[in-house]
């Protein structure tokens, strides 16, 4: 009997290229953008795993972890985000999730930890991102957040608009 994945996150480019990756290795796929849609989906079928973005547009992970596992106790969750800290991941934890990734995640891993097939591991670069690198990085998640929008991007970060503009048109070589 083939085993049943449920995707919970709000980037629809991960959503897509996570969902084939699990097909590839014999998982049936269902997906969700949010919570109320991730326990609708869990209502109407059993699912053996779940992976959750801790942080969706407008609601927490944590919470919504807590609300599909009343729904399906036994349901396996691997929790999956860009804004990994050592408290989240140990309330994660605590709160049923059976791991914690960070973004980004290879296919390998990511069924590693859902199916427990193998102990999923994590390679140091031996050369850390530089400081360039990881504001880049940054300014994309939250330019993503904001769909795009450089004013509501510059103002979230604190930033006159123009400067983040300058930062846009300049491009980390280092560590791609």
């Amino acid at each position: 009997m083939t085993q049943k994945l449920l995707i919970i996150d709000d980037d629809a480019v991960l959503i897509s290229t996570l969902k084939r990756a699990m097909e590839r290795r014999g998982l049936s796929v269902t997906t969700a953008t949010n919570g109320k849609e991730a326990i609708k989906r869990l209502q109407e079928t059993e699912q053996d795993f779940a992976t959750l973005d801790l942080k969706l547009e407008k609601e927490s992970g944590l919470t919504i972890l807590e609300q599909i596992l009343a729904v399906q106790p036994n349901l396996k969750v691997v929790v999956l985000t860009g804004y990994a800290s050592i408290p989240s991941t140990v309330e994660a934890i605590k709160r049923g999730a059976q791991d914690y990734l960070c973004k980004p995640a290879s296919g390998d891993d990511i069924f590693a930890a859902l199916t427990g097939s193998k102990v999923a591991t994590v390679e140091i670069a031996e050369k850390p991102l530089s400081v360039d690198r990881v504001e880049w990085e940054h300014i994309q998640r939250v330019m993503s957040e904001n769909d795009g929008n450089i004013s509501a991007t510059a103002r979230a970060l604190g930033m006159h608009r123009r400067t983040l503009q300058r930062k846009l048109q300049k491009h980390p070589l280092d560590n791609v």
